[in-house]
């Protein structure tokens, strides 16, 4: 790394005042680092265009973008989807893809249980009605229930599962099951009481499902109509991944005839969902704004991943594997 080298590094999303000013609390020289103003393409295109290293977020990168990125060394994602970036565009042209894996799995997790919580008693329901100045006390007592003693089954087992796994268990649910394409080792299995199942029979068995897997051409509406179908009755549905892993039009008619009791998503099939989306309109769904990182005290952590990634890429040493997303190296080519 040179002395008299800088880097221009571009967070390709809006960010508050106060999340900017603790990003450029965290970075040093060489890199002099940039935000974005706004979502429009033609700035989003500049901004790819005088960038070494672009910072996405909820931010898209497509091919054309990336063909304009002459001078990118890196993308590194801020957080660890990757399925708004045009992966297959960045393997052609050796741009190297990056994430910070691991950084948001805590926050997520906690979203989780708050949505699981909210729709368990009510909160959007019961907060409206008081301060319509009415006092639901007796119904909540009929209608609402606790997580100990449920079945929780967590579709997805990486960072984010483990982290909720792990969080869960101070509730006491009567089990914690989970499904992922790679099944942990057993001694993580024990260590997070969780036991492996297969997605038809986790649907079957379990009183609350969470989402915590990506989003890719397999996993498209993994949860339609027919997997709704093998759900207990009465169960709940929590969405902290991708908006695309649910069949948002099969949800709204298994809530709407009573099928499921609720459902918690802080993501949606587009984003952000059209007003007239009628899970909006329902009052056993509880929404967020696919906000399940977005918490204050992990923007320095999470730049600081980012820091010290592109600090080792630049001094041309690996990055830890698990952030690696695609190795291409342009620079080499």
């Amino acid at each position: 790394m040179s002395s008299a080298e800088t880097y221009s590094v571009v967070f390709m999303d809006v960010l508050a005042p106060a999340v900017q000013k603790v990003i450029r609390s965290v970075f040093r020289a060489p890199f002099e680092i940039r935000f974005a103003s706004n979502y429009d393409d033609a700035h989003q295109l500049e901004l790819c265009r005088s960038a070494d290293f672009l910072v996405p977020g909820w931010a898209q990168l497509t091919r054309g973008m990336l063909e304009a990125a002459r001078q990118v060394r890196l993308v590194h994602k801020w957080g660890i989807g990757v399925d708004r970036i045009d992966i297959a565009a960045a393997q052609e042209l050796g741009i190297p893809v990056a994430i910070t894996a691991g950084s948001n799995a805590g926050p997520v997790a906690e979203l989780a249980i708050a949505l699981m919580l909210a729709v368990y008693r009510r909160l959007y329901y019961v907060n409206r009605e008081m301060r319509a100045g009415k006092w639901p006390k007796s119904e909540m007592r009929e209608t609402c229930f606790q997580l100990h003693g449920k079945t929780i089954g967590l579709v997805g087992f990486g960072n984010i599962g483990r982290k909720l796994a792990r969080r869960l268990a101070g509730f006491e649910p009567a089990a914690i099951l989970y499904f992922d394409q790679n099944r942990a080792a057993p001694d993580v299995e024990r260590a997070l009481g969780a036991r492996y199942v297969d997605l038809a029979e986790l649907l079957a068995s379990s009183d609350i499902v969470s989402l915590h897997a990506p989003y890719n051409d397999s996993t498209r509406h993994l949860i339609d109509g027919a997997a709704i179908k093998r759900m207990k009755k009465g169960a709940i549905l929590i969405n902290t991944a991708r908006g695309e892993l649910v069949d948002e039009e099969a949800l709204n008619e298994a809530l709407q005839r009573g099928h499921l009791m609720g459902a918690g998503l802080d993501a949606f099939d587009p984003e952000p969902p059209d007003p007239s989306n009628p899970l909006l309109q329902l009052d056993q769904v509880v929404v967020t704004p696919h906000a399940g990182g977005g918490v204050f005290d992990n923007v320095a952590p999470v730049a600081n991943h980012v820091l010290k990634n592109l600090e080792s890429f630049v001094r041309g040493e690996a990055l830890a594997a698990q952030d690696m997303i695609v190795r291409n190296d342009r620079s080499k080519q």
